[in-house]
C-alpha cells in the first residue's frame, strides 16, 4: 500500500472505511483493525483474558467483523461492534473450555486482595478487575470497558437484564471499595436507557 493511500485512508471515518471494506478494500479493513485493534484485546485482557489469548480472541473477532461488515451500518461506534463481537467470542471460547460453568450462577471470590497501587501509588484496575468473580468482571468490562448499555451487555450474553445490572452494581461497589477506600473513584453507575 502507497504512503498516499495510507494517509487517504487515515483521513477516513470508520463507516466509510467499513463501508470500502464492504466492497472488498482489505486495506481499508486493515486500518479499522490497527485503529482498533489494541482496544478489543484490552478489553479482553480486562475480561480476564491472558495476553497471547487476548490476540487469539481479538484476531478472531476481527475476521469474524470482516465476515460480516456488511452488517455494520454505522448506527453505532465501529469499536463498539467489534468488542461486542469479541466479548461473545471470548465467553464462547470459556463455555467451550469449560472454565466457567455459567455465568448466570453467583460467583463470589474470596481469595485474598492483593494491593491495588504500585509504589508510585497508582491505582491498577486491572488487578482490581482480576479480584471480581467472573460473571461481575465480564459484565462492568462490558458495560463500561466496551461503552455498551446494560441492554446491549445482556443481550451479548444472553442473560437477563436484571441479572446484568446486578452483576454491574455489585461489581462496582466492591471495586469502589477496593480502589478508593471513602471515596468515589468511579461514577455512581452508568446512566443506562435499558
Amino acid at each position: 500500500m502507497s504512503g498516499s493511500q495510507n494517509t487517504r485512508l487515515a483521513n477516513l471515518h470508520d463507516v466509510e472505511l467499513a463501508t470500502l471494506a464492504a466492497t472488498g478494500d482489505r486495506s481499508a479493513f486493515g486500518e479499522l483493525v490497527r485503529r482498533h485493534g489494541s482496544a478489543v484485546r484490552g478489553l479482553l485482557r480486562r475480561m480476564g483474558a491472558p495476553a497471547a489469548e487476548a490476540d487469539d480472541v481479538a484476531q478472531d473477532a476481527f475476521l469474524i467483523a470482516f465476515e460480516r461488515i456488511s452488517e455494520f451500518r454505522g448506527q453505532g461506534a465501529f469499536a463498539g461492534w467489534v468488542k461486542k463481537i469479541s466479548a461473545r467470542q471470548y465467553l464462547r471460547r470459556l463455555q467451550r473450555e469449560r472454565r466457567l460453568a455459567s455465568l448466570a450462577v453467583e460467583a463470589e471470590d474470596d481469595a485474598p486482595v492483593a494491593s491495588f497501587r504500585d509504589t508510585g501509588d497508582r491505582i491498577d484496575l486491572d488487578e482490581a478487575l482480576r479480584s471480581l468473580g467472573p460473571a461481575e468482571r465480564v459484565c462492568v468490562s462490558m458495560c463500561y470497558g466496551a461503552g455498551l448499555s446494560h441492554a446491549e451487555a445482556a443481550d451479548a450474553l444472553n442473560l437477563p437484564l436484571g441479572t446484568v445490572k446486578s452483576h454491574v452494581k455489585r461489581g462496582l461497589e466492591k471495586l469502589r471499595a477496593r480502589l478508593a477506600p471513602g471515596a468515589d473513584a468511579l461514577p455512581e453507575g452508568r446512566r443506562d436507557n435499558g
